[in-house]
């Protein structure tokens, strides 16, 4: 009986803490659009969590419209006082997909953030985006201590 009441109050104890963690959760919007917010930030805990909406870039191909895509999102992840190196996870939309835009998501992608330690990330063929110009949108998700 003993030994149940014991594991019974550790299970509250940790449900509370949880519980306490998640009421202390800042949110702070930053680069806020009609209707979305191109940058959300979370922090609790000491860690920082940035969301980035997709972002896209001008240019008349693949290629160029990557490399414009990769600066907006330095950009926002810059006013969000983050890096590239900060970005822990990616998903990459592309127009049309065809097997060789791979190869130019991941020269475009290795020439920007490296070849080591790269980002989990998802590629996805999509009909369109948003607009018909554009060919790609990025969506990234970093993190970073706050200590």
């Amino acid at each position: 009986m003993r030994r149940s009441f014991s594991v019974l109050s550790a299970v509250i104890l940790l449900y509370l803490s949880f519980d306490l963690q998640a009421q202390t959760l800042d949110k702070k919007f930053i680069n806020p659009g009609p209707g979305y917010t191109q940058v959300v930030v979370t922090e609790a805990s000491g860690v920082k969590t940035i969301h980035v909406s997709g972002q896209v870039g001008e240019g008349k191909n693949l290629e160029e419209q990557l490399r414009a895509a990769f600066k907006n999102l330095e950009k926002q992840l810059k006013d969000a006082g983050a890096t590239l190196s900060d970005i822990v996870k990616m998903n990459t939309y592309i127009v049309r997909y065809k097997e060789s835009d791979l190869d130019t998501f991941r020269k475009v992608r290795g020439e920007i953030l490296g070849d080591s330690n790269m980002p989990a990330n998802t590629l996805v063929g999509v009909y369109s985006l948003f607009k018909d110009q554009y060919l790609v949108e990025l969506e990234a998700v970093a993190i970073k201590s706050t200590n």
